[in-house]
């Protein structure tokens, strides 16, 4: 099922609180999940996981999954727009209130996108675990760069949903794979002192 954007600035936030936005993230690399399965991967208290995940609901963003309970007390949550949240900033921030929450969840969102850039370039970090960096640059028009995002969110939702129900018994954790494609403006000379 394709993702659709998330258009309620309320879902921001709800998505900004930091638990709630893991949460989110382990949901959408393994498919749905109780509250028991979202306490043992965050390390959380299973009634905080419980009180996290009905908060992710009332705002829309979860709901009961009952075709994958085991009987009418089992709850199993999933994503209500399928395998993915997506958010559309326009849209959001046209929205009445959505400026102001969509400044909120952008200030959570780059806190986190730094500790994931600080984690991947820490040398403790790189030798205990299979990441990776890539760094690369092309010259592009504005329509080659939204095509080469498509195909990279297509390969991407590839090796997702291979994986989000796998039943193989493989040792799995989460990964993070933070992207960012934007043209790169070289700041205009001041003018001033030469560094050489």
């Amino acid at each position: 099922m394709p993702a659709s954007p998330a258009a309620d600035p309320r879902v921001l936030r709800a998505i900004a609180h930091p638990v709630r936005n893991r949460i989110l993230l382990e949901i959408e690399a393994a498919g749905p999940m109780r509250a028991a399965d979202v306490a043992r991967a965050l390390d959380l208290p299973a009634n905080q996981a419980s009180f996290h995940l009905r908060q992710l609901a009332k705002y829309g963003v979860l709901e009961e999954a009952p075709d994958q309970a085991r009987d009418r007390r089992d709850r199993v949550w999933r994503l209500v727009s399928g395998d993915q949240l997506r958010i559309d900033i326009r849209d959001l921030s046209a929205s009445p209130g959505g400026k102001a929450a969509v400044s909120v969840w952008a200030r959570h969102a780059a806190a986190r996108a730094h500790e994931l850039v600080d984690s991947a370039y820490s040398l403790e970090h790189a030798q205990s675990t299979s990441s990776s960096i890539i760094e690369a640059s092309m010259r592009l028009t504005k329509d080659e760069a939204r095509a080469l995002t498509g195909e990279l969110d297509r390969l991407i939702e590839t090796w997702a949903a291979r994986t989000r129900h796998a039943t193989d018994g493989a040792e799995r954790r989460t990964y993070q794979l933070l992207g960012l494609l934007q043209p790169y403006d070289v700041p205009e000379p001041d003018g001033g002192e030469d560094d050489s």
